[in-house]
């Protein structure tokens, strides 16, 4: 075991976890060169703090812990705003599974969604950096890493029922928020096709 300071058990963990661990982080910093550094600061703080680690938890959850603290040292040091890409998938890896926008729609299909998939990312964008971060902070930790509410409540410091709440809210405030957008945006279509065709029927006929 790596805690009896066997090197090449480290290096397994290594290269276990540094991709997902990565990948998480690059969501806080949306910079690759940041993430990298995060994951080698998360990386050399499990080896300086292995003595302290509590073996009766599981070691990804207090991995991703440490992650999500070295990342918002990195934003706090940075003083710049949290971008989130979350067009990826919210479950699998290689690109399986659905994505989150697919995830929390409901039966209700969106009145005539016109929207192109570059409309939909910018909009997907802007709900989520509209959220606060413990709302988003838990969407992220649920959906796509798809840690259960126990392990999350330990990575956040607030009980299970918390979790569950925020979670809940977050998906309800961006189904809500992407409705009402795709309303808007058909609705004002709608407006311009009626002028168009006021100003066709306007317009002098040709004999």
């Amino acid at each position: 075991m790596y805690l009896a300071g066997d090197r090449a058990s480290f290096e397994t963990l290594v290269h276990r976890h540094s991709r997902e661990l990565f990948q998480f982080v690059l969501r806080f910093t949306k910079n690759s060169v940041a993430a990298e550094d995060v994951v080698q600061e998360t990386f050399l703080q499990v080896h300086t703090s292995a003595a302290s680690f509590d073996t009766s938890r599981r070691f990804k959850p207090w991995l991703f812990t440490i992650g999500a603290n070295k990342a918002r040292d990195y934003l706090r040091s940075r003083s710049r705003k949290r971008e989130v890409p979350i067009d990826a998938h919210v479950g699998g890896e290689s690109g399986q599974g659905q994505r989150f926008v697919e995830l929390i729609a409901d039966d209700t299909p969106f009145p005539q969604d016109r929207m192109k998939d570059e409309e939909r990312r910018e909009l997907v964008q802007s709900i989520v950096d509209g959220m606060s971060p413990k709302l988003w902070e838990v969407l992220v930790l649920a959906y796509y890493h798809r840690f259960p509410y126990k392990d999350i409540a330990e990575m956040v410091d607030v009980p299970v029922g918390t979790v569950k709440s925020r979670l809940h809210a977050a998906v309800a405030q961006f189904a809500e928020r992407y409705r009402a957008a795709a309303e808007q945006k058909d609705a004002k279509a709608s407006a311009r096709s009626a002028e168009k065709e006021r100003g066709e029927n306007k317009a002098p006929r040709r004999t």
